[in-house]
């Protein structure tokens, strides 16, 4: 297991060497006292006259063992943690470089709750390999192991009886660990699934409070917590009772020594001197073999941990090279595309161009796989089969980073981060002058709703931009992509959340910007894209037809029932 955090540690693993050293050299200097401790008794038991000066030596240097002891182990500890946390470091670091490189779907499907238990859970229990159980484990092991050994030399039928608790609590910590490792894929499905149920029932409170779904809401809530709780306490009731076993027999080395050894001393087997040594030898090893075992229980964890980790960094990362963009255009080409969510395919073999200045819409059903293949064209996922290029050139043959550099993406659904409104607008360029972030806002539409915040663009946004309301978190997105300026713009529902007073002035806006540009549109109001270039009609993963807005009138019995739709949904009012 240690090879497996290794690499993560680099230069830092001098210093958990020197803590191991300085560790080992401290469990060293616990056991010397005892030794000390038996030359102050053997002369009592022989009737020899022992000087007080004799005695006060060695009671300074059982004193200076255990300040020796303290000093060491504080400094072995202080390396430990300082190599520990340095790596930890290091594997976040590395964990989110990879989950960089991974298709936005394969971190969807992991739930921020399991990302958050990544992270934070299950990198932070490494530290207790790292800072504990590697420096004093392996001075707590090697020491005793020593010393045990040495009584051999002593008297070996007393070495044995030392020996002799070893099995047993082997035996039931093996027990503790196959029981242990049994549950241990159930125990963390049902943390990652609580994580995952709590962070959904905050996000979703404001709707469970306006249609008074408290109840339904809660009992999912609860119903996870509970059972991670009864999955959690029924593990431990497993393994408690073998935990108990060998956390009193494995450091108890004196339960048959004290007993028979006394038995063995009155048959004249063993020497009185040579039993009382034995006994101090196996009390100085009693309580560095406690420290050890303490991380026994651990390990199962530790290794599973591990491997998750592993196992989350070997997922295939999404398919780039290192290339620039070096296409002859800005014309996209969907060529033959198969792509399936988890195993289910939802785009069944699509093709389609959009020429370089023309603006296409992808109108149908919902579900229909509209938004998909706006995700497609940006990377969001890697392809079943077929191929998606960009000015001839695959996008799969390029940076991510090439690719995003040539596309503006504005979804139904956008985050900003608990900044200024300013730096969040700046996010599409960062290099760009404050006139240009003001410039883009003003195009998107912001000012009305920034000449009412305090502090204006310097307002911040809060947390996912919850001071802000959809309407106006879009147009701040809007903004964002508007100040990019990119060569090809995709808009997923990008008037999604406006009212009807202010989209009249958001269409207006959008077209002076996208003049020139290649624009893919995703939109469910039909009167939006009567203007497209060409407008492709999905159904259930598949282009039906594709045409201008009157060809399709003509050719489409689909679009024909979404403009019916459509135009009947003009003359809806709400009456009293």
């Amino acid at each position: 297991m240690f090879e497996k955090v290794k690499p993560y540690m680099g230069g830092y693993i001098r210093y958990t060497r020197r803590a191991a050293v300085s560790v080992t050299l401290a469990v060293v200097l616990s056991v010397i006292p005892y030794f000390l401790l038996y030359q102050i008794i053997a002369p009592l038991l022989s009737g020899e006259r022992v000087e007080s000066g004799f005695v006060l030596l060695r009671v300074l240097l059982i004193a200076a063992c255990l300040a020796g002891n303290a000093m060491l182990y504080v400094h072995g500890l202080d390396l430990s943690h300082f190599s520990a946390y340095n790596t930890l470091k290091n594997l976040r670091v590395a964990l989110k470089g990879k989950l960089e490189q991974q298709p936005l779907g394969v971190i969807r499907e992991l739930g921020n709750g399991r990302i958050k238990q990544v992270f934070t859970d299950d990198i932070e229990t490494i530290e207790l390999l790292l800072a504990h159980a590697i420096p004093e484990g392996i001075g707590n092991l090697i020491i005793p192991a020593v010393v045990m050994l040495a009584m051999f030399f002593v008297d070996w039928k007393l070495a044995l009886l030392s020996l002799a608790s070893l099995p047993l609590g082997l035996l039931a910590m093996g027990m503790m660990f196959k029981i242990g490792m049994s549950r241990m894929n159930e125990y963390y499905g049902a943390a990652a699934k609580m994580n995952n149920t709590i962070i959904e029932y905050i996000n979703g409170m404001e709707v469970v409070k306006v249609f008074n779904r408290d109840g339904e809401s809660y009992e999912r809530f609860e119903h996870d917590i509970n059972y991670y709780r009864d999955m959690t306490l029924d593990w431990y009731r497993l393994c408690w009772p073998w935990m108990a076993l060998y956390s009193s027999l494995l450091p108890c080395v004196a339960i048959f020594t004290l007993p028979v050894g006394s038995w063995f001393v009155l048959k004249g087997w063993s020497t009185l001197a040579d039993f009382v040594l034995a006994l101090c030898m196996t009390f100085a090893v009693g309580i560095p073999l406690l420290k050890a075992i303490s991380f026994a229980g651990k390990f199962p964890q530790l290794n599973y941990k591990v491997e998750e980790l592993e196992r989350l960094l070997d997922n295939p990362p999404l398919k780039q090279t290192n290339r620039s963009f070096e296409g002859q255009n800005n014309d996209i080409r969907f060529e033959n595309v198969h792509f399936s969510y988890k195993d289910k395919e939802v785009i069944h073999g699509i093709d389609l161009e959009i020429k370089e200045g023309q603006m296409a819409a992808l109108v149908g059903e919902s579900g229909s796989g509209k938004s998909t293949l706006a995700k497609l064209l940006v990377h969001f996922y890697d392809l079943d089969s077929g191929r998606i290029t960009l000015g001839g050139q695959d996008i799969t043959d390029m940076r991510i980073e090439a690719l995003n550099d040539r596309i503006s993406f504005v979804s139904q659904e956008q985050f900003l981060f608990n900044t200024s409104l300013y730096e969040n607008i700046r996010i599409g360029r960062p290099e760009a002058s404050r006139a240009e972030v003001l410039r883009a806002a003003e195009l998107a539409q912001c000012n009305e709703f920034l000449m009412r915040l305090p502090k204006g663009i310097d307002s911040m946004a809060g947390d996912g931009g919850k001071m802000l309301s959809g309407g106006e978190r879009q147009r701040i997105s809007l903004a964002r992509a508007l100040l990019k300026d990119a060569p090809v713009i995709v808009l997923d529902e990008a008037t999604a959340f406006i009212d009807p007073e202010n989209e009249e002035k958001m269409n207006a806006a959008i077209s002076e910007v996208i003049r020139g540009k290649t624009v893919l549109i995703i939109a469910h109001r039909l009167h939006t894209v009567i203007g497209a270039d060409k407008i492709a009609v999905l159904d259930d993963g598949k282009i039906e037809a594709q045409g201008t807005h009157e060809e399709l009138l003509l050719c489409s019995p689909i679009y024909q029932r979404l403009w019916s739709a459509a135009e009947q949904s003009i003359e809806w009012e709400v009456r009293a």
